[in-house]
């Protein structure tokens, strides 16, 4: 990966940030999702315009309003659950990021884990596996007892929340305990969060953030169509992610899992590492207008926003390109439109601003992690995905979507955008390597 060289100096100059906190380095990237496996093969497809939506074929889909998905279905031959898929995704992706940064010794990562991960439950062939087991009526207390037991303890244990993580940190060797998070769709960018803030307060010299999802099945797809939250423009397939169209008609699921190394700047500097970006800026918001509608004035995700560039020490005005949230369901994409706006001014007519989601449709827990990674390629590689499927234009939302075509362009500081059902924002500032002092 090319490195790109700053333009003007970085409010992280040195080894300090303009508030005399560590700088965060990022050593390691890695990235899976419906693309493929890897920077290279996703890098490849995200610039040609490539969609990893197809027709979902793991499982039947008849009698479904949707019957599409970005599934990751290259890693597994035989059945599987999406605690197994989700933590086969964080395996790969943080394989790849922990390769690249060469930190430490096989097995012996010197620092934390964060990782996000899906709220995971036993769906239904579990379910029935379970109540079949049971004599008599099967109740509550009964499937309790029967996912306690020795026959079923393994199965059990997938299911725990925390798991997913335990497995990872045991696969590479992290210290400490590590932390299992979920805040919706800004989970993988709360991850990266909470290790910038931990190298920064200095209880770590690295940290390995992860967000990892492979929660599509039945029940899925069908929780969600009940929230009237999916697209329902199956054929064709690629076509049905359309961020802010104005023929938009909802997300489309989509699996993946993104994984960075984050460092102490100097701890990167003395052990030689290369410096792939910074984590400048991180800011988070929350209300409880309702539990799965964005506030309609949009004001968690300004306040976000205005505080990640805070942290970050930088203006509306340094920022090259959003990473949008991008979702394509009419309320979000109106929501962060205009929220975005009101941030940047008028400059937002110019500013360019796209969606990863219309590739590789929304990976929920992981997006914000998959999406950060996305960005510092951009940032590496001078070039901007694009928003595909930008047909038809909304005429209420007049923004640069970059659409259809990647562009070239300087990119030294990205906007990545994450919000979640529930009230959840989270918003990241990612720059280039700063001008050392």
């Amino acid at each position: 990966m090319s490195e790109t060289t700053p333009s003007k100096p970085s409010p992280a100059v040195g080894r300090r940030d303009s508030r005399g906190r560590p700088v965060v380095a990022v050593t390691g990237l890695g990235i899976v999702t419906s693309l493929g496996q890897g920077k290279a093969a996703n890098w490849e497809a995200l610039t040609a315009g490539r969609s990893g939506i197809h027709a979902i074929e793991r499982f039947p889909t008849q009698g479904l309003r949707t019957t599409i998905g970005g599934t990751v279905d290259f890693l597994f031959d035989g059945p599987f659950t999406a605690p197994q898929l989700s933590e086969k995704l964080a395996m790969l992706a943080a394989e790849e990021a922990v390769g690249q940064s060469g930190i430490g010794q096989p097995g012996d990562f010197p620092g934390e884990l964060f990782m996000a991960v899906p709220p995971v439950e036993m769906e239904w062939p579990q379910k029935q596996e379970l109540a079949a087991s049971l004599d008599g009526e099967v109740d509550y207390r009964g499937l309790l007892s029967a996912a306690a037991s020795q026959r079923f303890k393994a199965m059990h244990e997938m299911f725990l929340f925390g798991t997913v993580a335990d497995h990872v940190a045991d696969a590479f060797g992290t210290k400490g305990s590590p932390i299992s998070l979920s805040t919706a769709c800004s989970s993988g960018a709360t991850a990266i969060q909470m290790g910038v803030e931990a190298i920064r307060r200095g209880e770590t010299k690295a940290a390995l953030c992860i967000g990892t999802d492979g929660s599509i099945h039945a029940e899925a797809l069908i929780r969600f169509s009940l929230l009237s939250a999916l697209s329902t423009q199956n054929d064709p397939p690629e076509a049905a992610a359309k961020p802010f169209s104005k023929n938009r008609d909802g997300f489309v699921m989509g699996e993946g899992a993104g994984a960075l190394v984050l460092e102490d700047y100097d701890h990167a500097l003395a052990r030689g590492a290369t410096i792939l970006g910074i984590v400048a800026g991180c800011g988070e918001r929350g209300d409880g207008f309702h539990r799965t509608r964005s506030s309609p004035d949009g004001k968690p995700a300004i306040l976000a926003m205005q505080d990640a560039l805070a942290d970050a020490g930088l203006s509306p005005d340094d920022v090259d390109y959003i990473n949008a949230h991008g979702t394509s369901t009419p309320e979000n994409d109106k929501m962060e439109a205009m929220s975005c706006a009101a941030v940047f001014g008028e400059r937002m007519a110019r500013l360019p601003m796209s969606s990863n989601k219309s590739m590789i449709g929304h990976t929920l827990t992981a997006a914000g992690a998959v999406e950060a990674v996305i960005s510092f390629l951009t940032i590496a590689h001078g070039r901007i995905p694009p928003t595909i499927n930008y047909v038809t234009p909304d005429p209420a939302i007049a923004l640069d979507v970059v659409p259809n075509v990647a562009r070239d362009a300087k990119v030294r500081t990205v906007l990545s955008n994450s919000f979640g059902f529930g009230g959840q924002n989270t918003s990241l500032v990612l720059t280039a390597e700063p001008t050392r002092s």
